[in-house]
């Protein structure tokens, strides 16, 4: 895994929790993380309830999906997710008009999400006075 691939898809802040969240969550949003908890690979069997695998890295989990996905005609398998806990967080209340979120949440993001988006009060503060990502 190279040095840029480490920054984009951190590891779990605290590995020993991976597997120990709620499986229902939020779903997206907010703009900003705080924390990485894990990365989920969510399966579809056909004939019983959905599930999913958790890992501490992205690494672990893309290859867990792309190797059950191979080997797999029972279920879908999708990409891997990725837990993020927030702190505080961006709500879109419309379009264009954001509000800050001091209720800390848990929930899933696409991995690619990540990228400058660790939550700092200065991208904070730039995003609410633009409406853009400080880079």
């Amino acid at each position: 895994m190279t040095t840029k691939t480490k920054k984009k898809y951190p590891t779990a802040v605290e590995p020993d929790a991976v597997g120990e969240y709620a499986a229902v969550s939020g779903s997206g949003g907010g703009y900003f993380y705080d924390a990485v908890l894990e990365y989920r690979v969510w399966i579809h069997p056909k004939r019983c309830s959905d599930f999913y695998h958790a890992f501490a890295t992205f690494k672990k989990a893309y290859k867990f999906a792309n190797e059950s996905r191979a080997t797999n005609k029972f279920a879908v398998v999708e990409e891997p997710l990725v837990l993020v806990g927030q702190i505080e967080h961006i709500n879109e209340v419309e379009p264009g008009k954001f509000e800050l979120v001091t209720t800390p949440r848990i929930t899933e993001w696409k991995p690619d999400w990540l990228a400058n988006s660790k939550r700092t009060a200065r991208k904070v503060s730039q995003f609410l006075k633009t409406g853009k990502k400080a880079a």
